[in-house]
């Protein structure tokens, strides 16, 4: 059976629903939502992905048998990577390093190239993931650089499609539009648009704390760029296709309040977004909350929260970033990492019955190399990778051993007022920290633990 000339999943890209929010705070404003995240490939960017390479195609660019190279903070590379594979070409991808797993194994499972590179250096340096790409394009024979940061048919996308679908849906009446910049092509595409059908519209960036883009909406300058958690949207720079003399209101939105906003809009109206979607949501939120006069408020779901679910929805990522906050004790408990008594989940641990298979899953699947053994909400004893070996070497059938016949019963533990001289002399003997009060346990300390709680000091 011959193949059709365009995949019939492209022509799914687009024409996503938008959506009221009704169960939360907007003050006299309506709050709408545009579903990017039900595009095929799960986010805004499908609709660049499919601009940018069809136009490549129109123009001669883009060749039956080339290869695609781009640079991107996840999404646009999954959008270009399933019109890529939809349409027979080669794609290489060049990401940060903080990008969520999900994410990278998504690249991968569409048959996508990628390098990850450093997220901590700024354009210039050879790591920086523009410039890298951008040396791949060279290096390649034949390749089409994407380069979505000055790529007009980034914009058009926007320009062409979701704003005629927002100017449609709201049925002409539209007061303000609340989005990110990350190349730019969403803000100066919608404002290209409705420049034309609606001038008096506001446009609100909504902004990551350490971008330097709402320092230079408000004042004209660019200040130094911090860091940030939240993927996709927030620049150390001005892109060259941002066009941001349309914005009327900008505001910088922390880490912590996007992750939130993020989740309470899973909690309240069912809608499961990624990180740059809080970052939108908070603004717009605020945006809505100072208005006097009622007003048409729209904002998007930039991609799938599925994409998140080991960072925004992972309570242990939250707690380990300082992004969740957690009771505090001022002892010992403030540097255990996973707290027996946060609930079930929250430590993996063992039984003294169970099977040394079971432990040996219990590792693997949480990518641990020990556990405590539990009885009776005490610590009874350690087990560990060397443990498990031991017994299981020189006869596999161990496996089917308990947990009991393998492991540390002689265990030292430490109170949580012990101190962190205490803390460090166990640790500089190549141990785990046991800490416990009684008969209660409290948790275990890893280095690794130590040396997060002494990174958030600095936060």
């Amino acid at each position: 059976m011959a193949q059709p000339h365009r995949p019939a999943v492209l022509d799914l890209i687009g024409n996503t629903p938008l959506i009221e929010v009704t169960r939360l705070d907007t003050g006299p404003c309506r709050l709408f939502l545009k579903l990017e995240s039900q595009n095929p490939g799960g986010s805004i960017k499908d609709r660049v992905g499919l601009w940018m390479i069809e136009a490549a195609e129109r123009s001669g660019q883009l060749k039956p048998g080339s290869t695609i190279v781009e640079a991107t903070a996840g999404n646009t590379g999954l959008g270009l990577a399933l019109v890529a594979q939809a349409k027979g070409y080669r794609i290489v991808l060049v990401v940060p390093d903080k990008m969520s797993s999900e994410k990278i194994l998504h690249l991968k499972a569409l048959g996508a190239e990628v390098h990850i590179t450093r997220s901590d250096v700024a354009q210039g340096h050879p790591e920086y993931y523009q410039d890298y790409a951008a040396r791949l394009a060279r290096e390649i024979p034949g390749a089409f650089f994407a380069d979505q940061f000055n790529n007009p048919n980034n914009p058009a996308a926007h320009q062409q499609s979701t704003g005629p679908e927002l100017w449609a849906q709201s049925g002409h009446a539209l007061d303000a539009i609340v989005c990110g910049v990350g190349s730019g092509g969403t803000l100066t595409g919608l404002t290209h648009f409705f420049h034309e059908a609606n001038p008096a519209l506001e446009f609100v960036l909504a902004d990551p704390a350490g971008s330097i883009l709402t320092e230079y909406v408000k004042n004209g300058t660019i200040g130094e760029a911090g860091s940030w958690a939240v993927e996709g949207i927030g620049e150390d720079f001005v892109p060259a296709i941002a066009d941001l003399s349309a914005v009327r209101h900008a505001y910088s939105i922390s880490d912590t309040e996007s992750f939130a906003a993020a989740r309470e809009l899973l909690r309240a109206e069912g809608v499961l977004g990624g990180s740059s979607t809080g970052t939108l949501l908070a603004a717009a939120l605020r945006y809505c909350r100072a208005q006097k006069t009622p007003k048409r408020v729209v904002s998007f779901v930039c991609d799938t929260g599925t994409r998140y679910l080991s960072k925004v929805y992972n309570d242990n990522w939250m707690i380990d970033q300082g992004l969740l906050a957690r009771e505090e004790f001022g002892d010992l408990r403030d540097i255990v990492g996973r707290r027996y008594e946060e609930g079930a989940g929250s430590v993996i641990a063992a039984a003294p019955d169970d099977t040394l298979k079971t432990v040996f899953q219990r590792m693997r699947h949480a990518d641990i190399s020990q556990l405590p053994v539990i009885e009776n909400g005490r610590i009874v004893g350690l087990i560990d990778e060397s443990d498990v070996l031991l017994r299981v070497q020189a006869d596999p059938a161990n496996f089917n051993a308990t947990a009991r016949t393998a492991m540390t019963h002689a265990i030292e533990t430490l109170r949580p007022d012990a101190g962190l001289p205490a803390l460090r002399a166990v640790l500089d003997r190549g141990l785990v920290a046991i800490v416990a009060d009684g008969e209660r346990f409290h948790g275990l300390i890893t280095r690794f633990d130590l040396l997060n709680h002494l990174r958030r000091t600095l936060s």
